[in-house]
């Protein structure tokens, strides 16, 4: 077997990517189909394509409710802490900051829970070793 994409349905397509740019992100592939009045959109890391994102946009649709059954995704990064605060800088709320120097949560314009991990842990800094959590994620 062989691990293909995770499919999330967006309301926003723009906004998502937008969202999926800042972590990293870059499309890969897209496919819209007038007859199923739908588009999909494949996303991935650069070096990594065969791991991929899949945006599904409904055209007709009204919005989705947050569900919690889908869990989250997960990423590993260079740096938390830059990519955390470039994430921040853009207008995304930290829900759990990585004050540990390892794990961090945000979500998505859609209310998809994105785990940000460090290969290791970095040391304790500011603002985030006393940042409170802003929300569930």
């Amino acid at each position: 077997m062989k691990y293909l994409h995770t499919m999330i349905r967006v309301s926003d397509p723009a906004a998502t990517i937008r969202f999926f740019e800042l972590l990293g992100l870059k499309e890969v592939r897209r496919i819209e189909n007038e007859g199923g009045r739908y588009t999909l959109i494949f996303l991935a890391a650069p070096g990594d394509e065969d791991a991929q994102v899949e945006l599904t946009h409904n055209w007709d649709e009204a919005g989705y409710g947050e569900g919690r059954n889908f869990g989250h995704l997960a990423y590993l990064v260079d740096d938390i802490y830059a990519t955390c605060q470039r994430l921040m800088d853009n207008g995304v709320t930290i829900n759990r900051p990585p004050r540990d120097g390892h794990m961090a949560f945000v979500r998505s314009p859609d209310n998809i829970s994105v785990e940000l991990l460090q290969d290791g842990h970095l040391p304790p800094a500011e603002p985030w070793a006393s940042m409170p959590n802003t929300g569930h994620w």
